[in-house]
């Protein structure tokens, strides 16, 4: 026991890893919706994938619970000392990621498994492969490490993307794929920059030697730091970076589009790791960077994504562009730059990641009871399930809206008080409150057309109805936020130490480098702009 809990940190990366290994080796029958449910081997493939998922879930759990006492537990790859090796750190905030990744993937893996994972070959070694990804990209300690996770889980997405085939997964896919490999490239680039200046790629060293770069060398970190953002904010889907992104997720299958929920917060937690606490104060000349153009920027995420889902015709559309203005929402809060700001955007990012997955698989739902018509907003034969359906999509509408007293609107609360005092406020304050009554408007008008609007001489389509595994995969997810509701006083507490934690520099520096002093003694000389380490 003690063996396993020295390596605990580790096992988020190791076990979607192992698993996807012997997931490969087993092999599967997908491909044929109807020949391979029942496919022996794919039963065996569901079995393995859901007992690792739900090891994965009790892992993040325990070191959620270790983190929350405030200690910073590294685990050195190889035991080589940072930051020459590959260090992984488990701190409240990538914690608290691990732990909302297990909470989404978990129902999204048990809703696939009643059928979906038949439509295409290997998805369950490619969501393994996918959750090891954004495992990694949540904990590790290394920014070209961070590059490398982030391609592990995009190559994964590629494939998932284009889950059960169809001519829109591929065209979407296709855009999604080109868009990403540009991505990749800016990051190899902006990280190229960053070593050039200051030697280093570990996240904790950076932080102590971005303010030792002074002018005119700065502005080539200055301009890495630009060029993250631009990566970032693709991920992420910060305007005018967001187009790709409700194409690509109302296209994907319900339970990838579910999952793909969470992969958008990859990008958000990696603009508040670099740009927050590497680029932000006391970062010498390149200090806030970005805080121009972060606030704008995502206010008017927000802005684009409420309209967007407002025009959708489908459900799943209006879903996909919800995320963007979630997303929008959480970034303008980090883009307040203060303890309490980033507290509520941790909160409202939990539940707002909760809910939109929770949704994309109600969609689905919906989409199988209506016949020809899916999910598109226009009349169509009753459904089968209207009252069940129904609560639930109130659920997560009113929670999506910040209708209180759901963790939507607790969260929102957060984020205004948090903007009492900024420059901004009247600012924030209106798009915030305003995107959350268009979100209720829009949602209230789907709602309206799926539920009431229908044509009699039509039977019901879907007249069985979904059985209670997938109802009971959707309502774990639903019923999730409302424990954040429940347990709001502990959470808020939770996100503000977190968020109190981001800001010690040198706390951090010395859980990872051993000192804080460690990354501003070892001594560089410069030639030809370059900073080179000397021997002492």
């Amino acid at each position: 026991m003690n063996w396993i809990g020295e390596h605990l940190p580790i096992l988020p990366v190791l076990l979607p890893a192992l698993t996807a290994i012997v997931l490969l080796i087993l092999g599967d029958h997908g491909g044929d919706a109807h020949a391979g449910h029942s496919h022996p081997k794919l039963i065996w493939a569901r079995r393995i994938a859901l007992v690792s998922m739900v090891l994965f879930l009790v892992v993040a759990a325990l070191l959620t619970l270790e983190a929350a006492g405030g200690d910073i537990r590294v685990y050195r790859v190889g035991d080589w000392p940072a930051p020459f090796g590959i260090a992984l750190v488990i701190d409240r905030l990538g914690a608290m990621m691990l732990l909302l990744t297990a909470l989404v993937a978990l129902p999204v893996l048990w809703y696939a498994s009643g059928g979906w994972d038949a439509h295409g070959r290997y998805f369950h070694a490619l969501f393994q492969f996918q959750l090891m990804g954004l495992a990694g990209a949540f904990i590790t300690g290394d920014l070209f490490n961070l590059f490398v996770f982030f391609e592990v889980l995009l190559i994964a997405s590629y494939v998932l993307m284009v889950h059960g085939q169809g001519r829109e997964r591929f065209r979407a896919g296709l855009h999604y794929v080109v868009l990403n490999l540009a991505a990749s490239a800016l990051f190899l680039i902006g990280v190229a920059l960053l070593y050039a200046k200051t030697g280093t790629l570990n996240l904790a060293d950076l932080a102590m030697r971005v303010p030792m770069v002074a002018a005119p060398e700065s502005i080539v970190v200055q301009s890495a730091g630009w060029l993250l953002l631009v990566v970032f904010g693709f991920k992420a889907a910060l305007m005018p970076l967001a187009m790709w992104l409700p194409a690509t997720y109302s296209a994907a299958c319900a339970p990838v589009a579910a999952l793909f929920a969470i992969m958008t917060k990859v990008g958000v937690y990696a603009i508040v790791r670099v740009h927050g606490v590497i680029f932000g104060e006391g970062a010498g000349d390149s200090a806030m960077t970005v805080e121009p153009l972060l606030l704008p920027l995502a206010l008017a995420t927000s802005v684009v994504g409420v309209c967007g889902a407002l025009a959708a015709h489908t459900l799943s559309r209006l879903i996909a562009w919800l995320t963007v203005a979630s997303v929008g929402t959480v970034l303008a809060t980090f883009g307040l730059f203060s303890t309490a700001a980033w507290s509520a955007a941790l909160y409202y990012m939990a539940n707002s990641t909760l809910v939109i997955a929770g949704l994309f698989l109600l969609a689905e739902l919906v989409a199988a009871q209506r016949g020809d018509a899916a999910d598109r907003l226009e009349p169509a034969s009753p459904l089968a399930q209207p009252t069940l359906l129904g609560l639930l999509m109130l659920l997560g509408a009113a929670s999506a809206a910040a209708l209180p007293p759901l963790p939507g609107f607790i969260g929102k609360l957060m984020i205004l008080e948090a903007a009492s005092d900024h420059a901004w406020q009247v600012t924030v304050w209106v798009i915030v409150l305003g995107v959350g009554f268009l979100t209720l408007v829009g949602l209230a008008r789907a709602g309206s057309v799926l539920f009431w609007h229908m044509r009699p001489e039509l039977a019901p389509q879907g007249a069985a109805g979904a059985s209670p595994k997938l109802v009971g995969a959707m309502m774990a997810l639903l019923v999730t936020t409302v424990a954040m509701s429940v347990f709001a006083a502990p959470l808020q507490r939770y996100t503000e130490a977190a968020a109190l934690q981001l800001l010690d520099r040198k706390a951090y520096a010395r859980a990872i480098l051993g000192s804080d002093e460690r990354a501003t003694t070892r001594p560089y000389r410069f030639e030809g702009g370059a900073r080179q380490e000397t021997q002492p």
